[in-house]
């Protein structure tokens, strides 16, 4: 009787799992497709942005005034952040998804040496495509007020700072591509 009792409610326990692992599963995955609000607002500015020259891993200098009149994501990372790190491959679509409409995305990498940035790089599913830069004294960061990272900037076809986000985001959420599609939907 004893056993039977216990295979009884074996049986329901497990019957209990099953559909409750169904139940969560369904809505879980009813609930993928519609990706969140943003956890981190993108913070508002209106200022000029600073001029800086930086150079790429191949030590080819690059002045941020060659690309006046294009919606830029200016991004401070370092290998070493993990949000850092969780961010690349969205900026890459982010920059994927707008670079035939003037949009550049680029991320200046802070301390660190090309060598290690370019063995970083390579172990992504995707290489990015847009310029890193390189910050090696972390005196553009400090031009730009950056406290931590990763710390990216949005810069409007006028060269003023537009928004700010502080911590690591998915650049390739709804809402952010909004807000750029309509940066870039304005004249120059």
């Amino acid at each position: 009787m004893n056993k039977k009792r216990y295979g009884l409610w074996a049986g329901f326990i497990v019957l209990c799992f099953v559909l409750g692992g169904g139940l969560y599963w369904g809505y879980y995955a009813s609930h993928q497709s519609k990706k969140p609000a943003v956890r981190k607002p993108l913070s508002m500015l209106n200022q000029p942005r600073p001029d800086f020259t930086l150079s790429d891993i191949r030590n080819k200098p690059h002045d941020i005034r060659q690309w006046d009149g294009k919606v830029i994501l200016l991004n401070f990372w370092a290998t070493w952040c993990p949000p850092c790190r969780h961010e690349m491959p969205a900026m890459e679509r982010l920059y994927q998804h707008f670079r035939d409409k003037g949009f550049v995305v680029l991320a200046v990498n802070q301390w660190e040496d090309p060598d290690l940035v370019f063995a970083y790089t390579g172990e992504l599913n995707v290489f990015p495509s847009f310029p890193i830069l390189f910050d090696p004294q972390s005196t553009v960061s400090q031009d730009y007020g950056v406290k931590g990272l990763p710390t990216s900037f949005v810069i409007d076809r006028d060269g003023r700072l537009v928004y700010r986000a502080i911590g690591g985001r998915d650049f390739d959420h709804p809402e952010i591509l909004q807000r750029i599609g309509d940066l870039l939907a304005e004249s120059p």
